[in-house]
């Protein structure tokens, strides 16, 4: 486990970029916050001489992740916000303004702010909060595969949203599941596979947790696309399975929406996309332990290649399909 009263900045090329920052001064904040999120102004009050930011936060690509905690009052001031923005006070209460709007939220609910306007915030000392930047357009082309048409940005997100419950609470427990584990250096998280899974539920689950003027279509009755284009897929998944695919992605290549492509796959084939993805995957995890020599391969390292998280659900998989366990396979003889 890194050291939680260390101050560094690690880079993973290609992969997840973090940082970690337990005593910040203003000037590091200040540093910090503009490379991950946006230029902001961070003001103080007069009689307050002491700052400290204590922060971890995540890069996947477009979706940036963090938690931050404030010792001391603080404003923090954008001029002008690019990308969509949630945070969710975790600890003490938050104070907004953005596009005509003024919010005061608490640990159960959450500030939402869109592209095009100055944002300003204050909150009181000792606070702390989960905070994620969507830049504008992935979250737009996220939503756009998902119906499989065009759409017209931006979105007009509600100012404040309740997490206090259903889809809102669970999407705020997957953010701060991500948070967590920024703390370990040997995360899953650094997985390419396993990151652009992360990246594409975190996107999907803001877009199904808020109300927006898709919402309905988003959530609402599906045809199922044709044999042709679950073919397609089929193929693409058959050819490269080892490419971190999306569920989107896999709509891309079906030209048709997320949902249409689901229940395609339902019908012709009664799983979903990404379950026959993973079954894929199981089949070449198979074949790598059965070639690999049991003195310089693991069981981890095959799973983790193939885009398996979770160990355990990897051997129940894998023992329900091939009966026996990953560790047999790779110990048996040649």
């Amino acid at each position: 486990m890194a050291d939680r009263h260390s101050k560094s900045v690690h880079v993973f090329p290609e992969m997840p970029e973090v940082a970690h920052l337990n005593r910040a001064d203003i000037d590091e904040a200040r540093r910090v916050l503009n490379r991950f999120y946006y230029p902001v102004a961070v003001g103080m009050p007069e009689d307050v001489a002491d700052f400290q930011l204590g922060v971890g936060v995540i890069q996947l690509g477009p979706l940036t992740v963090g938690q931050l905690r404030f010792a001391s009052p603080v404003t923090l001031l954008v001029a002008e916000l690019d990308a969509y923005h949630v945070t969710m006070p975790t600890l003490g209460r938050l104070h907004a303004r953005h596009a005509g709007h003024e919010v005061f939220a608490g640990p159960s609910s959450g500030v939402i702010f869109g592209p095009g306007s100055p944002v300003y915030t204050s909150r009181e000392a000792n606070s702390a909060e989960l905070a994620v930047k969507v830049e504008r357009r992935a979250l737009e082309e996220e939503l756009a595969g998902l119906l499989g048409h065009p759409i017209e940005g931006p979105l007009q997100l509600p100012p404040e949203v309740d997490l206090s419950t259903g889809p809102g609470d669970s999407w705020r427990k997957l953010i701060r599941l991500l948070c967590d584990e920024l703390v370990y250096d040997s995360s899953l998280f650094y997985e390419p596979l396993i990151a652009e899974q992360l990246r594409s539920t975190v996107l999907n689950g803001l877009l199904l947790s808020l109300p927006h003027r898709y919402h309905d279509e988003l959530t609402g009755p599906i045809s199922a696309s044709p044999p042709r284009a679950v073919r397609r897929v089929i193929e693409a998944i058959q050819n490269e399975p080892e490419r971190p695919f999306t569920v989107t992605e896999l709509a891309r290549v079906a030209n048709m929406s997320v949902r249409s492509l689901q229940e395609g796959f339902r019908r012709h084939l009664g799983m979903a996309p990404m379950t026959y993805l993973q079954d894929v995957r199981l089949g070449r995890a198979h074949e790598a332990l059965r070639q690999a020599d049991p003195a310089r391969v693991t069981v981890a390292a095959v799973a983790h290649r193939w885009g398996f998280a979770h160990l355990g659900r990897f051997a129940s998989s894998y023992r329900s399909r091939f009966g026996e366990s990953p560790s047999e396979t790779l110990r048996s003889p040649r």
